[in-house]
């Protein structure tokens, strides 16, 4: 049985008009997302611009959430970071205040060999009792945790999941024939999550999950019962508004996307500017498309 369920949304980190985090609109995006399909909820993550939060706010925004949500949801926090004593940390912390697990994304810019890899990742896991997902994302951290590795890492006691976003469904297929079925895959990328539900996944670590959450939701349960032509027609339904969440960098569409649909989260933080007039204007469209914003 998997212990995050099917939908996890990786949450944006609301913040107000003069750049510090908005905790008000942080606990309300929580309740919404749990309203709204949501099994787990990832604070701090890569969408949530954990590159620009302290980590003062990192487990304030853990403490948040889960005080938002209470036992409705998982709340799963990102503390991986390039600095393994430092990961250690900010793991006990989140855990002190809550997380019920923990996303721990490849050490970027350092490019670790995949030994230092599983070094840096065995040596957060022990640190804690609580689960843990990998967090492969070799576009944004310059090295690929290789699927051998992740099969290595699975034989870590409470291991239990990878977010893979190589955007490769050949590794995806490589990490599930080497894995037990108990290991869980999780898409990184929206757009893929039904082609790796089809070789073997388990679900998706979501961004459109923030405006489509049920519609993700029925996707994956469709195809867990068989009904993969249902989840096809949500799938291609949904395709247009995967693909323009990532016109450019993420959290940079999905934060306009939201305030687009009348549901606050500001700007990013620099160096991420806000959305162009162009990328907005193509946004607004495909939401209107979905009836997601008022015509």
């Amino acid at each position: 049985m998997s212990v995050f369920g099917r939908v996890l949304t990786a949450m944006v980190t609301p913040f107000d008009e003069t750049g510090a985090v908005d905790y008000a609109q942080v606990a309300a995006l929580a309740k919404r997302l749990v309203n709204s399909g949501s099994d787990g909820i990832v604070v701090a993550g890569t969408t949530g611009e954990s590159p620009t939060l302290s980590d003062e706010e990192k487990i304030a925004l853990v403490r948040t959430v889960k005080e938002a949500v209470g036992g409705r949801a998982l709340v799963v926090a990102g503390t991986g970071t390039y600095d393994t004593r430092h990961s250690i940390e900010l793991t006990k912390e989140a855990g002190r205040v809550g997380a019920d697990g923990f996303l721990l994304v490849n050490p970027y810019y350092s490019r670790p060999s995949q030994d230092g890899l599983y070094a840096h990742f065995k040596a957060i896991a022990d640190s804690t009792s609580k689960p843990v997902i990998l967090y492969n994302i070799p576009g944004r951290t310059g090295v690929n945790c290789t699927p051998e590795t992740i099969a290595r890492l699975a034989e870590v006691r409470n291991i239990v999941a990878v977010k893979e976003a190589s955007g490769s469904l050949d590794q995806a297929s490589e990490i599930r024939k080497k894995t037990p079925p108990s290991f869980d895959i999780y898409s990184g990328d929206d757009s893929l999550t039904l082609p790796i539900l089809s070789v073997g996944g388990r679900g998706i670590v979501s961004v459109a999950s923030h405006l489509v959450g049920p519609d993700i939701q029925e996707m994956v349960q469709a195809y867990e019962r068989g009904d993969v032509r249902k989840a096809v027609q949500i799938h291609l339904r949904l395709f247009p508004l995967f693909k323009a969440l990532f016109i450019t960098t993420n959290p940079v569409p999905l934060k306009a996307a939201l305030n687009l649909s009348g549901f606050r989260v500001g700007k990013p933080r620099l160096p991420l500017v806000e959305a162009t007039a162009k990328e907005r204007e193509q946004i607004q469209a495909v939401l209107t498309d979905l009836a997601l914003v008022a015509v």
